[in-house]
């Protein structure tokens, strides 16, 4: 669980209903379904005919990594590594084929298997690279699915203001109703704007880092892969890929 985001969001509900129980008013102000459908429903609207399919069941397949992000041990993954080392040269590169086989991660599966198959070097360094490449293309643009949100939601917060004020404008000699209505105008901005900047662009800020994240992990691991297959010696392997830890 990443408790960092769990704080965030509790602070951003904090820093908005105690705002508003501090300026005076009361909770019941901020709900407004005009609002409501105009913001959200019309943000949805608009990211939806922007997004491929794929990307959008991607952006939320990815979603539950804001609060339990996938776990990289590049610490472990070096030891398995020089590990594997040790192993192709005391047996060749055909005794990783039991390791190839009991991993879960396709893309350790794969690299294992290329090195069992005996690719060259370069050759392994050009399918993994691609690999990574493709994925990395892939789960950003689900990142930014909700970057859109971000941008989308903003506007159309504006979108609902205005629109609430041409309904008060519509209402003028009835001056008792006109506090009431151009409060009720600018909830769709509050809407607007406060999804966007506690929301959607740190869920996709937040995404975008564990997107990062993984590349660099798996660049590590192809990079060992790689150096086995060139035969190096495990130590030499082991001191390339601690430059990857960081922290």
């Amino acid at each position: 669980m990443d408790i960092l985001s769990l704080i965030g969001l509790l602070f951003g509900l904090i820093a908005i209903l105690g705002g508003v129980i501090a300026k005076g008013s009361s909770l019941e102000a901020l709900w407004n379904l005009a609002a409501f459908l105009i913001v959200i429903v019309g943000t949805l609207g608009a990211t939806l005919v922007q997004t491929r399919v794929p990307v959008f069941i991607r952006a939320l397949r990815m979603f539950p990594w804001v609060f339990r992000p996938p776990r990289f041990d590049p610490r472990d993954m070096i030891k398995r590594i020089v590990d594997w080392s040790h192993l192709s040269r005391k047996e060749g590169l055909l005794g990783l084929e039991d390791r190839s086989n009991n991993e879960t991660d396709p893309f350790v599966r794969k690299g294992l298997q290329l090195l069992v198959d005996g690719a060259e070097p370069q050759a392994l360094r050009q399918v993994l690279e691609s690999d990574l490449d493709n994925s990395e293309a892939f789960d950003l643009q689900g990142a930014r699915v909700f970057e859109s949100m971000g941008i989308y939601s903003p506007t159309l917060g504006i979108i609902g203001a205005v629109m609430g004020l041409m309904a008060v404008m519509q209402n003028l000699a009835e001056p008792g109703r006109l506090g009431q209505g151009i409060a009720s105008a600018f909830v769709a901005t509050i809407y607007g704007v406060g999804l966007a900047n506690l929301f959607f662009l740190p869920v996709s800020n937040k995404l975008k880092s564990i997107v990062q994240a993984r590349i660099s992990y798996q660049t590590m691991l192809l990079e060992g892969l790689v150096a086995i297959a060139e035969g190096e010696n495990p130590r030499n392997i082991e001191s390339k890929l601690n430059g990857f830890i960081q922290g």
